[in-house]
């Protein structure tokens, strides 16, 4: 069947907030409910918060306002998940690192952040993720122990934090043939063994930030993508629609900025001191079936690692790199080759098969937005941004914005509930406590209920139980059965119900950010085409 007669067999919505059978109530995102929402928000009467950012902390503060019964705006000069929430490693930390640095509360923050996207928030999205650390000549025995005591101190705090065991399993060491068939690629000469450890992890970030969005949008949030914040004030802010150019006021009681690594360009006084970490993509064929991740330790570092993630589509991430970056941020960072050199060094510290620059597909970097609280100029040298503390804050400025920075993606639902709480003290809003500690995100359901879904495995793990209904547009037309491009799982089906139901209004939001596909510029350059063909025969127009 064409392109032109799928398009049509399963209509859109015949009113922007009506429902598909197969979504909940209102969390459909479409091009006509931009418009209309829009349209009635532009110049409209107050509502009670207006979010600035539409990464996971934007989002989070979205659908944490609009769970206590505020009325909600949530704005964003890109697409959902535009900037660093989908440059992340895709792993959910359980706070292990932190403890190595004595940052506790952190530690103990992340382990309950995870433990809650694990088991309540998003189990669809985060599952446990085996690592392996291998015991090579490089690492000392002093170092192998630290490594070990600091597992084992990782499985205190998943105790703490109440995560089940079923959840994440136990760490344990490995003799050196349980390391190498974990991780066939690595070199055997001087392998002692391994010590195999377990965090979360995410199938993909932007696709967590899309359900936290559709969620607050099925709670009644306005989510507006391609509308820039030019200026904020205590009572709203003066806006410009990317796709028409018009301009105009969103009135509110209140206002969070949560627009990351660009928040100090909206509220004077706050200081961002960006921090730059890169990852490559190899083809996974290069390193080989790779069961579990690896902690590759950097030469010369005591507890810093070069993970090695497989992803289950034909790819493999190697990162990152933790590097300041100065006051000039771009849209889309770019990854240096120092950055790609570095990586492929310790890549070949460690492994027996060589990777060489041209088996790098693919490199992405995103930009950390963390807080400068560096002393002034002439009173010390800075901190390496590897140090600076993970801990979010959130700043009122004068006039009564609000604005949440630093942090990470694993406890972007405590920044939002922080930020939305500091909103409801500052300006008195009327709202009951925070529910999303136990509220569960589009597609979310019991791990026993997700397994008795008739659709693929993998489409379960990306939609949840929407992956039924995604998988019936495939079974219904063999033309949105077939993949996007050959050697890649995500089919044309995929791309239509991210029109549909996800927002993606153009190109660009469904290689980039809906699937991953515009990581490798090859595979985004074979897949344009069919993209857009099925954006001009859905009519999606902003």
């Amino acid at each position: 069947m064409s392109p032109s007669s799928t398009a049509t067999s399963s209509p859109a919505p015949s009113s922007p907030t009506a429902p598909s059978s197969a979504t909940a109530p209102g969390s459909s995102l479409t091009a006509a409910r931009r418009r209309d929402e829009l349209a009635r928000t532009v110049g409209g009467p107050a509502v009670d918060v207006l979010v600035v950012g539409l990464g996971a902390t934007g989002a989070g503060a979205a659908l944490d306002a609009a769970a206590r019964g505020l009325t909600v705006v949530a704005v964003d000069a890109h697409d959902l998940a535009f900037g660093t929430s989908r440059w992340s490693s895709k792993l959910i930390h359980g706070g292990l690192r932190y403890l190595a640095s004595a940052q506790l509360d952190v530690a103990h923050e992340s382990a309950r952040e995870r433990g809650i996207l694990m088991e309540r928030s998003a189990p669809h999205l985060v599952r446990a993720q085996p690592f392996v650390l291998p015991l090579t000549p490089l690492v000392s025995r002093g170092q192998a122990a630290l490594a070990w005591a600091g597992f084992r101190a990782g499985d205190t705090l998943r105790l703490a934090a109440r995560t089940g065991r079923a959840t994440l399993p136990a760490p344990r060491r490995l003799s050196a043939a349980e390391t190498r068939r974990l991780a066939p690629a690595l070199r055997g000469d001087g392998l002692r063994g391994g010590l195999l450890s377990w965090d979360g992890r995410v199938t993909d970030d932007a696709r967590l930030v899309t359900a936290v969005a559709r969620t607050a949008a099925a709670h009644g949030a306005r989510i507006l993508t391609r509308v820039r914040a030019l200026e904020l004030t205590r009572s709203g802010a003066r806006v410009r629609d990317e796709l028409t150019g018009e301009e105009g006021e969103i009135r509110a009681r209140a206002v969070i900025n949560a627009s990351g690594v660009w928040a100090g360009g909206l509220v004077d006084g706050v200081r961002i001191r960006p921090s730059r970490g890169t990852h490559l993509v190899l083809r996974s064929e290069r390193l080989g079936t790779l069961p579990a991740g690896l902690h590759i330790p950097i030469p010369g570092e005591t507890n810093r690692f070069v993970l090695v993630l497989p992803q289950g589509d034909g790819r493999t991430y190697v990162g990152l790199t933790d590097e300041p970056v100065g006051d000039d941020i771009p849209d889309t960072p770019e990854a240096p080759e120092t950055d790609i050199g570095f990586l492929l060094d310790v890549l070949g510290s460690a492994l027996d098969i060589p990777v060489h620059r041209d088996d790098v597909v693919g490199a992405f970097a995103g930009l950390r937005p963390l807080l400068d609280t560096t002393p002034a100029a002439g009173s010390g040298a800075p901190a390496r941004t590897s140090d600076i503390s993970r801990r979010h804050a959130v700043l009122t400025s004068p006039d009564g914005v609000i604005t949440v920075v630093g942090g990470k993606l694993t406890t972007y639902r405590r920044m939002a509930e922080d930020a939305v709480d500091a909103a409801v003290t500052a300006h008195r809003l009327s709202a009951r406590p925070s529910p999303t500690a136990s509220l569960p995100l589009i597609g979310a359901a019991p791990p026993r209920l997700l397994t008795a879904l008739a659709a693929p495995r993998r489409l379960i793990r990306r939609y949840g139980t929407e992956a039924p209904a995604v998988h019936a547009l495939s079974a219904r037309d063999p033309y949105l059965a077939e993949p996007v491009l050959p050697g890649h799982p995500v089919t044309r089906a995929e791309l239509l119900w991210a029109v549909r139901h996800e927002g993606a209004l153009d190109s660009a939001d469904l290689l980039d950010r809906r699937t991953r596909i515009g990581l490798v510029p090859a595979d985004r350059a074979t897949a344009l085409e069919i993209a857009e063909e099925l954006l001009r025969e859905a009519g999606t127009t902003g």
